[in-house]
């Protein structure tokens, strides 16, 4: 069953509880800390974008910039910077923005929203990657339009390659943007992200990911995200967003990956829950605990004024080895 991760409390008064669960998981998959239900299913979302990034990579030619391959396993925030890196990795397969079939958007940003006045495929938070499965496919000979498809060869490329990092079988469904998605057991989730440090010793397109990530985590994220913040402060990890409150992080040094979920998809839960988990575990380095702090224990403000605070309210359950 979920447990309460975090808690929003205005005033001295407990107004909402976000529930939810959290695996913590080595590279040999064995479960090294919990809490709640290590065993949930969710989909992986746009957790999985560093691996569909390294599958496009690999079959892309010639140099690629460390924000390109970032934004590749971006869920951007639509900011000129995240723009111009989507355009000029297009422009690297000969291809324009009207080949993307990603839904049209905003940006996530703000400051960049107010500057757009038509929504389009190219600011919306996935543009990035499915510009690398467009470039990958210029490059590999495969099927433009019909790149979304299930049985479209990167896909077909990506399937094994999770299911040897996960040790799962997944359910797939449809991401929001029309990509393929997989969901697995949150330990599943975990033990893939651990397995990507091993991997990378033998697969260099994603050794180039996590290296890409983990240089330019502005352009993974953006401003004010947390998975960009948390790299930002502790470089050692490579961590992604996902939709509906899921988070996935590596720490990169110890082979650990976490899975954190927070059951009724409420976001503002999961980065807080995530650096509290993070914390736990001892993977945040020294100054971190500053830098992380309005992440960490946000405020909602009334008026102008703070108001409320949402705060973790959990303990890790560390698994006898």
């Amino acid at each position: 069953m979920p447990v309460p991760l975090v808690e929003v409390e205005r005033f001295g008064v407990v107004e909402s509880v976000h529930l939810g669960d959290i695996a913590v998981c080595d590279a040999s998959g064995a479960l090294i800390a919990s809490v709640g239900d290590p065993n949930r299913v969710a989909f992986a979302r746009s957790c999985m974008k560093p691996l569909q990034g390294a599958v496009s990579l690999a079959s892309i030619e010639g140099p690629v910039s460390d924000r390109e391959v970032a934004a590749m396993c971006s869920s951007h925030n639509g900011e000129p910077v995240h723009v111009r890196a989507v355009r000029s990795l297009l422009k690297r397969g000969g291809l324009d923005e009207e080949a993307l079939r990603n839904p049209a958007g905003r940006p996530i940003d703000p400051d960049a929203a107010a500057r757009v006045k038509t929504p389009a495929r190219i600011y919306q938070d996935c543009s990035g990657n499915h510009a690398g499965i467009l470039v990958a496919s210029a490059y590999a000979g495969w099927p433009l339009d019909s790149y979304r498809a299930r049985t479209h060869p990167h896909h077909r490329q990506l399937l094994p390659l999770i299911r040897r990092l996960s040790a799962a079988e997944p359910t797939i469904g449809v991401d929001g943007c029309g990509i393929p998605v997989h969901a697995m057991p949150l330990r599943a989730h975990a033990t893939l992200y651990a397995r990507m440090s091993v991997a990378a010793d033998d697969h260099p397109a994603l050794r180039r990911v996590l290296d890409a990530m983990q240089a330019e985590p502005y352009m993974v994220g953006g401003r004010e995200r947390d998975d960009t913040i948390v790299m930002q402060a502790a470089p050692d990890l490579v961590m992604k967003e996902g939709a509906e409150a899921l988070d996935c992080v590596l720490a990169r040094s110890a082979g650990i990956g976490i899975a954190v979920k927070v059951h009724d998809g409420g976001y503002r839960a999961a980065g807080p829950a995530t650096i509290e988990a993070l914390h736990q575990l001892g993977l945040l380095p020294p100054g971190a605990r500053r830098r992380l702090g309005s992440a960490w224990r946000p405020t909602l403000l009334g008026g102008d004024r703070p108001a409320a605070t949402i705060t973790p309210r959990f303990t890790l359950s560390r698994e006898e080895t």
